[in-house]
């Protein structure tokens, strides 16, 4: 038999350098390494929706469960939606793995071969790696770092064509915490549609805004057939280990995405199902105290930084990290991050991961204890007065 070795659409997919400080992170021998590299709470899952969990298991429901997810769940979804003003019915949404496996379930339903990925950067790099994955060609639009990357709506229309099949919008961002326009998104809508493509709505960090919080772009676009809308129960709940996500679109998209997932997973864990219809439907104080503790968190990060010579960043108003230009220090974003991690026991994400616009940049998750993000910072303060 012949080895044919890997897909080529495998090999594709570019090496991961958050990947690589995880992996550096953890071959490298400190006594208290400091993580700000990790994106996800660090606060546990709300008792309440661990004891659903339980006590699904402990009834026996562990079966399959219907493709795209058991029905109380859908319909807690779409109230969910529908009390963000978004036209949503349970047999419109689609329960995935995690909203990763939304994202991709979504790609591989709206585009074909060949057509093209329209991602502003800096961006999560997974939709640039899926689209890869899809045979479709990713295209990234770098924003400008002189606004701290705000959204730039004639960037992105201008990269739109006949080619492209969707374009993939994340606000609140990762890696900068901005949070986009709705107005200049919707006129991005607008010229998908133009062109015969679906904009997808990234929202997972919708319920983590600071001064000002956002419309669902489906609840404001006059083309809401043309928007598919992610979400998950991940960053919301500290729930990113139970890998429990939604997509929500037009009928066609989510019959079609269905197809797929019943081909890929059949459908999510079933008692994570039952945690997430807890976590959706039960109390919202472990939600509001968790993004109290991140905004205070952000303000001191936001002070620590901004006391610092040679470095800057543009305050969040959305997510748990900080995108700080380290411009000024020696090297490159990853040599300055693998400086950091090496020498001064810190771990933080280089800023070239989330594409070639954050290159000069490194992301701080302020998703930790807020002493250890201090006492991050007051080793990272150590670098920069050294090297500048």
């Amino acid at each position: 038999m012949t080895d044919r070795g890997v897909s080529n659409r495998v090999a594709r997919i570019e090496p991961q350098q958050i990947r690589r400080l995880f992996d550096l992170a953890g071959e490298h021998d400190a006594d208290d390494l400091v993580h700000l590299e990790v994106g996800e709470p660090d606060f546990h899952t709300p008792e309440h929706v661990v004891d659903a969990a339980v006590t699904a298991a402990r009834e026996g429901r562990t079966n399959y469960t219907p493709n795209a997810g058991i029905g109380a769940l859908r319909q807690a979804i779409a109230d969910r939606l529908r009390g963000r003003d978004i036209d949503a019915e349970p047999d419109r949404v689609v329960v995935t793995t995690g909203g990763v496996e939304a994202l991709y379930l979504t790609l591989l339903t709206v585009t074909d071969p060949g057509d093209e990925v329209v991602v502003p950067t800096p961006a999560w790099p997974n939709p640039l790696s899926q689209a890869r994955l899809a045979n479709a060609v990713p295209v990234e639009v770098p924003l400008s770092s002189s606004d701290g990357f705000a959204f730039d709506a004639d960037r992105v229309i201008d990269a739109i064509t006949d080619r492209t099949g969707a374009v993939v919008l994340t606000s609140p961002s990762n890696p900068t915490g901005r949070v986009f326009d709705v107005s200049a998104m919707e006129r991005v809508v607008e010229a998908a549609v133009s062109h015969d493509s679906y904009v997808i709505a990234d929202e997972v960090y919708h319920e983590l805004t600071y001064e000002r919080s956002q419309p669902s772009l489906a609840a404001v676009t006059k083309y809401p057939e043309r928007v598919v809308t992610i979400d998950s129960c991940s960053k919301t709940y500290a729930m990113t280990g139970w890998r429990v996500g939604w997509l929500s679109g037009s009928e066609s998209v989510t019959a079609a995405a269905t197809k797929i997932h019943e081909s890929t997973t059949s459908c999510v864990n079933t008692p994570a199902q039952y945690a997430a219809l807890a976590a959706l439907t039960g109390s919202d104080g472990p939600v509001r105290e968790m993004k109290a503790a991140f905004e205070r968190r952000r303000d001191v990060v936001v002070e620590r930084i901004h006391e610092l010579p040679t470095v800057s960043m543009t305050p969040p108003e959305g997510a748990f990290y900080a995108f700080v230009d380290v411009s000024a220090l020696p090297g490159s974003s990853l040599e300055v991050a693998e400086r950091l991690l090496f020498e001064y026991d810190v771990v933080a994400a280089p800023g070239s991961a989330f594409g070639d616009a954050g290159e000069g940049y490194l992301r701080f998750s302020f998703a930790n204890d807020l002493e250890r993000i201090e006492l991050g910072l007051d080793r990272f303060e150590q670098m920069v007065e050294t090297e500048t």
